[in-house]
């Protein structure tokens, strides 16, 4: 930690989230004159952009999870505490962690955001989403038990439901979901069953606009739905969802409903703040928006509180084009790394400009070979897309081992198709369902109630 060489202690920098943002912010700081504490639910950073391949066994949790005590460990100024943050006092600059409260001078809020049914809270347990380390496991045991619930039903028409999938969700995690999932069930796994044929597998990709990728060129879109289509996913755009329930999925496209009968759905549609966000707007009177972001000022502090920050996927920056930033890790690490570098200005009586975000590009994997890259000023797809992102995920990992371990991996599945974290695991090490009655279920979750098929 900082030792002060006047009576004056060092400034004490508070920093609510180890994610993106986060890290970044206490990564910046690590040589600067204050003391740092980060405070993390969870032990490790995760690196988001890589959960889909946990979901579908490219890779482990630990391959792409890097503790928090590793990553800072030669930050002398910086210590680590393992614990949910459940309460802010802006008056006494505190923050309550349990029994305990911890001083701050400056506060950097980066708690992220999780995901949203748009008030539809019951589909979730029908319609995991990817936010954690658990989300990814929860649905690699539900992806791989459909595969081995079919290979075990003899009714056609419940193991039609078993062998189609539906993702929720037409943004870039969607889109490399289902290109994965179409790659399981029409690479991988094709020789590893006897009773079914895996390449029958119905994946089905839902997307309520016009497109899918809407953030990228259209010309993007219109490949990335076109290398999808190859691998044998069905895009279907223009599409609401309106029910979930009972391994049913309904649908409505302009006039007309339709229902799809689907064992396996995955959530990808839309996110909403973490709870962190009405904790500050109680104490601190800051305004949200609809999805429970905090609205910031052009330096990111919260209005009327200078000392009190808020990054990454919790925060609404409006600022710059009149809509706020994406939640994406770019614009998180760059507001972490600004923020960072304000507190040290501060301390020296100076200032920066408001905030700018750079927008280096947007990526997204669509199976092997095959990815689209909008970097604005050039625009990539198929293979050297595909190499780029490869590259560019690899540098961002946080760890060496997470690189090259990555990297080895991502090699051998390359060369096999094969994809070796194919486990079903959950709440009693194995996902228990029986096939072929009436009585068939698959538990899921934590609360161990049984889904009826």
């Amino acid at each position: 930690m900082v030792n002060s060489l006047d009576n004056n202690p060092p400034h004490q920098v508070v920093i609510v989230g180890g994610g993106f943002g986060g890290l970044y912010a206490a990564k910046t700081l690590a040589k600067a004159a204050v003391n740092v504490t980060l405070i993390d639910k969870r032990n490790f950073h995760l690196f988001q952009p890589l959960l889909y391949q946990v979901a579908t066994a490219a890779l482990s949790p630990a391959d792409i999870s890097s503790p928090l005590r590793s990553v800072l460990s030669k930050s002398k100024n910086t210590k680590v505490l393992l614990g949910e943050v459940n309460n802010i006092d802006p008056e006494a600059k505190q923050v309550t962690v349990g029994d305990e409260a911890i001083a701050y001078d400056t506060l950097i809020v980066a708690t992220g955001a999780k995901h949203s049914y748009f008030g539809k809270d019951n589909w979730e347990e029908f319609a995991p989403g990817l936010k954690t380390v658990e989300d990814a496991i929860e649905m690699r045991s539900r992806i791989f038990t459909a595969f081995e619930a079919a290979e075990k039903e003899t009714d056609p028409e419940k193991r039609r439901a078993w062998l189609t999938f539906v993702i929720v969700g037409g943004g870039p995690t969607g889109v490399e979901l289902a290109g994965a999932i179409a790659e399981l069930a029409n690479q991988t796994l094709t020789e590893d069953f006897r009773s079914i044929d895996t390449s029958e597998a119905k994946i089905l990709l839902l997307e309520g606009l016009d497109r899918i990728l809407p953030p990228f060129a259209p010309e993007l879109s219109q490949e990335a739905e076109a290398s999808l289509t190859r691998l044998g996913v069905i895009v279907q755009t223009k599409t609401l969802v309106t029910n979930i329930e009972n391994d049913i999925v309904t649908l409505k496209q302009g006039d007309e409903v339709k229902e799809i009968a689907s064992k396996t759905v995955l959530w990808a549609a839309g996110v909403k703040a973490s709870a962190m966000g009405k904790v500050l707007a109680e104490r601190t009177d800051a305004e949200c928006d609809r999805v429970g972001r905090v609205i910031v000022e052009p330096d990111l502090s919260i209005k009327g509180h200078p000392n009190i920050f808020v990054i990454g996927d919790l925060a609404n920056f409006s600022h710059q084009n009149g809509k706020p930033l994406p939640g994406v890790a770019p614009v998180a690490k760059q507001q972490g790394e600004y923020v960072a570098a304000l507190v040290q200005k501060r301390l020296t009586g100076n200032s920066l400009s408001p905030f700018a975000y750079v927008d280096r590009g947007s990526l997204a994997m669509i199976g092997h070979n095959s990815a689209v890259v909008d970097l604005g000023f050039i625009k990539l797809k198929g293979f050297f897309a595909w190499l780029f992102w490869l590259l560019i995920h690899i540098y961002f990992l946080i760890e060496f081992n997470n690189k090259l371990v990555v990297m080895i991996q991502w090699a051998w599945n390359y060369f096999t198709r094969n994809r070796g974290a194919r486990l079903i695991t959950g709440q009693e090490s194995l996902t228990q369902f029986q096939i072929g009655d009436r009585n068939s279920y698959y538990t899921s979750g934590t609360n161990k109630q049984p889904i009826n098929i």
